[in-house]
């Protein structure tokens, strides 16, 4: 295996020293300046107006007068002895960090070289053997690097088993073994992303570069993404089960999953949280197989964008999630085929939004959903096939937009729905009203639901 890094900029540049000369008059005078301004303080507080003219010197006095010159020659000693040892310091601490840094260099090029080897044994002995040199790197760029060359294994060509051929067991072993190397530098990722910001061995705030990379599985549990970037950009999720189960995107994260490929693995965020100012994005992302859970995930705050994803075959769940003030953002995606789940989903702030969204044939359901603060915003959407569900789902505050919607064909379902109070607007929508919506000429109006002047009952 060749390993081609990427070009941090980590040279050494050797240390910067000012002239020893320099650095002396600046001492020297600095600590006139600080006796001066001690002595008029003490001058001051003391409230002294001048000082007792001697005609002439006692021995006392010329034994002081003597006494102070050899303290300031001794204070002027122990001046020029500081700087000279912490220059001195300076110079050791640089050396042992070259030599740090050169041993580094060996043991990862012995790494490296374990990572290409033919034997799946010895390339999982230079998989631990990188991930130990990240935890011992002097500098934070020499743990980057180290990071850098295990993303950059995961990125290499690999056929997941759904695409081997079914009689050919030679391929099937040989597969199995580079998945267990590839399974491990992903839990080796997990496990240092789990331990404290504080903790000297933690990768949190480091960049994660999985640009392309196929996963038939993998582990990342109670991972925290607290800072830095973790690309998941156009990455294939083929098969078994990726799970972030539990993991926490903090202090402006940013994960990305543009253009990822969601065709036949089970990918869970369940109980994941979204807060303190994260970014996630599926921006273009294709969910044609497999299911995707978020279900229990806790949205307060960050941002969660689906925009322009595709929907086209896989199940989507946000069952029992809690939306308490992020933002998911489902601008311009196409609902065409599978089903899209928010069961029990509590909506008490934050927005959701469904702009520009087409629901061409999938099933998006809000069953049982209370809507109690917070927007979502159907605005522009089209409903021209599939079924939109809101059986059973209670609006008692916040705001429901449909604005603009636009709805030809397909089922769009709010029996048994229930409008104590929030807002609902379906201003300027277009087409059949949703079966359930309208009430009947002799039931109350909810407030705060607003129809179509066409779709209000006809007066009885």
């Amino acid at each position: 295996m060749t390993a081609h890094l990427p070009r941090h900029r980590t040279e050494r540049r050797g240390l910067r020293l000012w002239p020893v000369g320099t650095v002396l008059a600046l001492t020297f005078t600095t600590a006139v300046l600080v006796a001066a301004a001690v002595f008029y303080t003490g001058w001051d507080l003391l409230g002294a107006r001048g000082l007792k003219p001697e005609r002439r010197l006692d021995s006392t006095t010329l034994f002081d007068l003597v006494k102070l010159s050899f303290g300031v020659v001794a204070g002027a000693g122990a001046l020029v002895a500081l700087v000279v040892a912490y220059r001195r310091q300076r110079v050791d601490e640089d050396g042992a960090l070259r030599e740090d840094t050169r041993l580094h260099t060996e043991r990862f090029t012995t790494a490296v070289t374990q990572l290409g080897d033919a034997s799946p044994a010895v390339r999982l002995g230079g998989v631990h053997a990188l991930a130990g040199l990240a935890d011992d790197a002097p500098t934070r760029g020499l743990r980057q690097t180290c990071i850098d060359v295990l993303c950059a294994y995961l990125r290499l060509p690999y056929t997941a088993e759904s695409d081997l051929p079914a009689d050919d067991a030679e391929a099937r072993h040989a597969y199995r073994a580079l998945r267990e190397v590839r399974h491990t530098v992903i839990r080796l990722i997990r496990d240092h992303l789990r331990l404290p910001s504080e903790h000297p061995h933690s990768w949190q705030g480091h960049d994660f570069d999985l640009t392309e990379v196929t996963f038939d599985g993998g582990d990342f549990t109670g991972a925290q993404f607290r800072g830095g970037t973790v690309t998941f950009t156009n990455a294939r999720f083929a098969g078994g089960t990726v799970t972030f189960a539990d993991a926490r995107f903090l202090w402006d994260s940013r994960v990305t999953f543009a253009g990822a490929q969601f065709c036949g693995s089970r990918v869970t965020f369940a109980g994941a949280e979204f807060s303190w100012g994260s970014r996630v994005t599926f921006g273009s992302a294709r969910f044609s197989e497999g299911t995707i859970t978020f279900a229990r995930a806790q949205f307060s705050d960050g941002r969660v964008d689906l925009g322009r994803a595709q929907f086209c075959g896989s199940r989507v769940t946000f069952a029992n999630a809690e939306f308490a003030g992020a933002t998911i953002n489902f601008r311009d995606a196409e609902f065409s085929e599978g089903r899209v789940t928010f069961h029990s989903t509590q909506f008490s702030g934050g927005t959701v939004i469904f702009t520009s969204a087409k629901f061409l044939g999938s099933t998006v359901a809000f069953s049982h959903t209370p809507f109690s603060g917070g927007t979502v915003d159907f605005t522009g959407a089209r409903f021209s096939n599939g079924r939109v569900e809101f059986p059973g789902a209670q609006f008692s505050g916040g705001t429901v937009n449909f604005n603009r919607a636009r709805f030809a064909d397909g089922t769009v379902d709010f029996r048994d729905a229930w409008f104590p109070s929030g807002t609902v607007d379906f201003t300027g929508a277009d087409g059949v009203a949703p079966t359930g919506l309208v009430p009947s000429s002799a039931s109350p109006f909810p407030t705060g639901l607003t129809l179509p002047s066409t779709w209000y009952p006809a007066p009885s």
